[in-house]
């Protein structure tokens, strides 16, 4: 199902994060929105800020495994929001250290797609608190990832 939504608010990606159950969203967002936002995606909405910061699709990333917040995040708030969304959370940054997560990372419950100035221990984090290392194998990662790291690793060197 696809709705338009009549919002000042327009980007979407920035003010909105969800994962199947469950989605954050700016605090400002119109009723409205929220309620088709709930409709269309089947999921409980809740008006929420992350550290402070009102664009939660720019400064959170979610999933049904676990998800990234901020890194000024208390730890007070990461174990609110861990409540309300059933998953745990983690503060963490990509791309050498920015805390726009929306700008660099792309993550579901199998993969993530991050910046190219990631590090190796961004994405052991990412891996870690997203569980995608250990899907796949007995060895821990998939065939899929497995090659497309050696792919990754060809065409950089």
């Amino acid at each position: 199902v696809v709705q338009r939504i009549e919002e000042r608010l327009s980007a979407l990606g920035n003010i909105v994060a969800c994962n199947d159950h469950v989605a954050l969203v700016h605090p400002d967002i119109d009723r409205e929105t929220e309620d088709v936002i709930s409709d269309v995606l089947g999921v409980e909405v809740f008006r929420q800020t992350v550290a402070g910061q009102a664009l939660v699709g720019s400064y959170s990333k979610f999933t049904n495994q676990g998800g990234m917040v901020h890194p000024r995040t208390t730890v007070e708030d990461i174990e609110e929001l861990s409540s309300l969304l059933q998953v745990p959370l983690v503060a963490g940054t990509v791309n050498r250290g920015s805390d726009v997560l929306g700008g660099a990372l792309v993550v579901n419950d199998w993969t993530a797609f991050v910046g190219l100035d990631t590090t190796s221990t961004e994405v052991s984090v990412i891996e870690s608190i997203f569980k995608l290392s250990t899907r796949g194998t007995a060895t821990g990662q998939s065939s899929i990832v497995t090659d497309m790291r050696s792919s990754l690793i060809d065409q950089l060197s």
